[in-house]
């Protein structure tokens, strides 16, 4: 536990050495509630549904903007070797990273918090939904979040692992969408509708909070992570 929490000290900190963090809480800020209230003024209805439902689209660039460098970089400065030498099993240090940047995104996700008070100010919101929308935004960034780090433990260019990123999380995402379940054959639809992020985030974000939608989440961050151990172990035995 002391080596995950190390591990995930010298990663938070990381993040806000240089001006890019706050770069990034500020254009997703700034991004989101100029969205937000564009339409909010427009249907006149005291709810965050409008906001929720710009989450998943906005994660797809910014959460593999957030984990691009995790392992690129450590590949690049050729610190990977040496942080894999500490006396820390592969999980831990995968584990220790990924806590440092959902630590980082959940900031960056409650600091809109002045978005329902706003609300509240103007009308008389549901609480409901607001509390399943950060809920489901908070598992939904976690799964995003273990996606991202996998794919960047595959290159040591920054770049790459940002685009990997955001083709592999469209996909989770995209692949249960009506678009794709319409053409594919009947019997593959529901394995689509229950692979797709955004159909378990659709659920949570209307304050129907399912145990099925937080296991599926859960499964699929874990699994990731799982994946992203693989890939540092087969690193050691190359």
């Amino acid at each position: 536990m002391n080596s995950i929490l190390t591990i995930f000290k010298k990663e938070f900190k990381s993040f806000f050495i240089s001006p890019i963090a706050y770069v990034f809480i500020t254009v997703y800020l700034v991004v989101t509630s100029f969205l937000f209230f564009q339409g909010f003024f427009l249907i006149n209805q005291a709810d965050m549904r409008g906001y929720f439902g710009l989450l998943p689209w906005v994660f797809l660039f910014l959460v593999p903007a957030i984990t691009m460098r995790s392992w690129a970089e450590e590949k690049k400065v050729k610190t990977l070797e040496l942080l894999l030498s500490w006396p820390v099993s592969d999980f831990q240090v995968v584990f220790g990273k990924f806590l440092a940047a959902f630590g980082f995104l959940s900031i960056t996700i409650l600091l809109s918090i002045t978005i329902p008070i706003t609300i509240a100010i103007l009308g008389s919101p549901d609480p409901g939904p607001i509390f399943g929308g950060y809920l489901g935004a908070l598992l939904m960034g976690a799964a995003y979040l273990a996606i991202g780090l996998w794919v960047s433990s595959f290159t040591e260019n920054q770049i790459v692992a940002f685009i990997l990123g955001v083709v592999v999380t469209f996909i989770f995402f995209f692949i249960g969408s009506p678009f794709v379940t319409m053409v594919a054959p009947s019997w593959l639809v529901p394995v689509m509708n229950y692979l797709g992020l955004g159909n378990h985030f659709e659920s949570i974000e209307r304050g129907v909070i399912d145990s099925r939608d937080i296991i599926y989440y859960v499964s699929i961050t874990g699994f990731f992570l799982f994946l992203n151990v693989q890939s540092l172990g087969s690193r050691k035995w190359e």
